[in-house]
């Protein structure tokens, strides 16, 4: 698939590819407890979240991964971050995933926009004919947003993976699949006038 990341805009976010200069701004939008209730806790401890940075930056490097620092257009701000990941090119399908965002962002439309840019880029430049998300069983907040795309809910592996700090996580899939995107694409950009 071509570059995964790359800069996606919109009116009110704007997704750049992560870079080691946006350090700073993500460890403060990563300090907010409540946003790692079903995350792996990168804002716990510095260390923790180099980590978590340098890993990502690896993953951009590599192709394997698109991995995007999230700014809110109006301020500026960094507010979180958010990627493409479990690439599989032969089979045309990504996943959006890894999404956090400092709750100072949640229910503004910014993640709405992100996910409608991320899903455009998918389905009309990468050529993706499904693009999956997930979630923990548990995270209501998140399955509802997912819901709300509309993606499709596909069902739960029960005991999934294990996540550090939250454990064994049994995981939502839900996924669009390309014949569906224009009418999710129209929903999406429905919910941001």
């Amino acid at each position: 698939m071509e570059n995964l990341a790359i800069r996606l805009e919109g009116d009110q976010v704007v997704l750049e590819p992560l870079e080691e200069s946006h350090a700073e701004e993500l460890w403060r939008a990563a300090q907010a407890p409540e946003t790692w209730s079903w995350l792996a806790h990168i804002g716990s401890s510095r260390e923790y979240f180099d980590e978590w940075l340098r890993q990502a930056l690896d993953a951009n490097a590599a192709g394997r991964e698109g991995v995007f620092a999230t700014r809110e257009r109006a301020g500026g701000t960094l507010v979180g971050s958010t990627r493409y990941l479990n690439v599989r090119p032969a089979d045309r399908v990504a996943e959006i995933g890894w999404t956090w965002l400092n709750p100072s962002a949640w229910r503004s439309g910014v993640n709405v926009e992100a996910k409608l840019l991320m899903l455009e880029y998918a389905f009309e430049t990468l050529g993706c004919v499904r693009v999956e998300l997930k979630t923990d069983a548990r995270n209501e907040r998140s399955r509802a947003a997912i819901a709300a795309i509309p993606a499709q809910f596909e069902g739960i592996l029960r005991k999934h993976m294990i996540v550090p700090d939250v454990g064994v996580r049994d995981t939502a899939y839900f996924s669009v699949v390309d014949d569906e995107w224009p009418e999710v694409r129209a929903n999406l950009e429905r919910r941001l006038r």
